[in-house]
């Protein structure tokens, strides 16, 4: 898609959008129901994008597939690592209310933190999902 000027810089200009948007589903999904699942695919989307139009060397360069599988884990060890406050303060696992004086305003950083773990998991699987379909009928 070289050749094709009006798609790349409409391309260019829409990346940030989307980006803004999915940071946007992201944080709103504190005060509705998920948020960090949607956040991560439209940001796995917009790389999506960014491949179709500019080729998926290009996305290789911007995040690599050894970096794109190892968000997965580390998305996995984020949302883990909410608990662990509680855990040492000896309540339950995922009890958020030891992270703040106010229980409110701990149930909020907690889940905030719980759903940057699932964007970073969901992102990286989306992205590694990806790169392995494009790559696999080449030899």
């Amino acid at each position: 898609m070289r050749l094709d000027v009006i798609l790349r810089v409409t391309t260019k200009l829409l990346l940030p959008f989307i980006l803004l948007f999915g940071l946007y589903v992201h944080f709103h999904g504190d005060f509705g129901p998920g948020g960090g699942f949607q956040a991560g695919v439209i940001a796995a989307g917009m790389l999506i994008l960014f491949a179709i139009v500019f080729g998926v060397y290009a996305a290789k360069q911007v995040v690599a597939p050894g970096f794109a599988q190892t968000m997965v884990p580390l998305g996995v060890l984020i949302y883990a690592s909410a608990g662990l406050p509680a855990f040492f303060h000896n309540q339950n696992f995922l009890n958020f209310g030891v992270l703040a004086e106010h229980t409110d305003h701990g149930q909020h950083i907690g889940i905030l933190w719980v759903e940057v773990g699932v964007l970073v998991t969901v992102a990286g699987s989306m992205i590694a999902i990806f790169y392995a379909l494009v790559e696999r009928g080449r030899s």
